[in-house]
């Protein structure tokens, strides 16, 4: 299946009411565990996060594509920033972040086999281009700018983070993108 032709039945996969009910768990879920299923790893000084929120977004992506998967992405960022605004105002960058991730995992998953491989490769560029280098991006533009921190700082941090959770973030992505791979969703109501 060519890229463009991806896109293109991954939005037709919002046509069907069944998907979108399953679309709209998903984000219900990467809300929840963007609040609850998350912690800092106080040995690493605080700078690794670990979190259960790209679940579901890779879900996403494996059921329903990369459009779904962007959104999916894109909207758990707003909907969890105005649902509990306590860490500060609201930075659009993360929501950047949030749709790139969803479309990665959707362009590498959505209508393939959940391979070892496509896992580890879709992880690695999803950490590159948007965990590390755009995010770091993001924290030197809120604090660095202002403060003098050099953008180097923000990049490092960003890849020791990335190197504590590649092992355990890719299994999570094998294991359940394997499962959430043999959903199958109705194709729509039937008339009688």
């Amino acid at each position: 299946m060519t890229q463009i032709r991806k896109i293109r039945n991954s939005l037709f996969e919002m046509k069907n009411i069944y998907a979108l009910a399953a679309i709209a768990m998903l984000l219900a879920l990467r809300i929840a565990l963007g609040f609850f299923a998350n912690g800092t790893l106080a040995f690493f000084g605080n700078n690794v996060k670990l979190s259960g929120a790209f679940l579901p977004i890779a879900v996403t992506g494996v059921m329903f594509g990369p459009v779904p998967a962007a959104l999916v992405g894109a909207l758990g960022d707003i909907l969890s920033f105005l649902m509990n605004p306590v860490g500060g105002a609201y930075f659009p960058g993360f929501t950047i972040s949030g749709l790139l991730t969803g479309f990665i995992y959707g362009m590498a998953f959505y209508k393939n086999n959940v391979t070892i491989p496509r896992v580890v490769i879709a992880w690695l560029v999803n950490m590159f281009v948007v965990e590390t280098f755009l995010a770091a991006y993001w924290l030197y533009i809120l604090y660095g700018a202002a403060s003098g921190t050099p953008y180097m700082i923000y990049l490092s941090t960003r890849f020791i983070s990335q190197a504590v959770k590649c092992i355990p973030e890719i299994l999570l992505i094998l294991g359940i993108g394997k499962l959430s791979a043999k959903v199958i969703i109705p194709k729509g109501l039937k008339r009688t």
